[in-house]
């Protein structure tokens, strides 16, 4: 699998923030709110895409190693 990118990594993390943001949202507001996350999304998967062709990385697996960096950073325990 190969290396996550921390810029990959960055714009996942603000995507997956702008997700978090639709709890607890309703009407226009959780509209609002929703296409700010998915216009964030689009542009995690247009630098996925991008740096996968310019790397020769497979896309999959590119994505799949960003998702997992940002994921394994919100489930670390907190340190001590």
């Amino acid at each position: 699998m190969p290396e996550a990118p921390d810029e990959l990594i960055k714009l996942e993390r603000s995507a997956e923030e702008e997700r978090a943001k639709l709890a607890g949202l309703a009407g226009d507001e959780y509209d609002a709110q929703w296409r700010r996350w998915r216009e964030a999304s689009k542009e995690v998967q247009a630098a996925v895409t991008a740096h996968a062709e310019a790397s020769g990385a497979s896309r999959y697996e590119l994505e799949q190693a960003v998702k997992k960096a940002v994921r394994h950073a919100h489930d670390d325990p907190p340190a001590r």
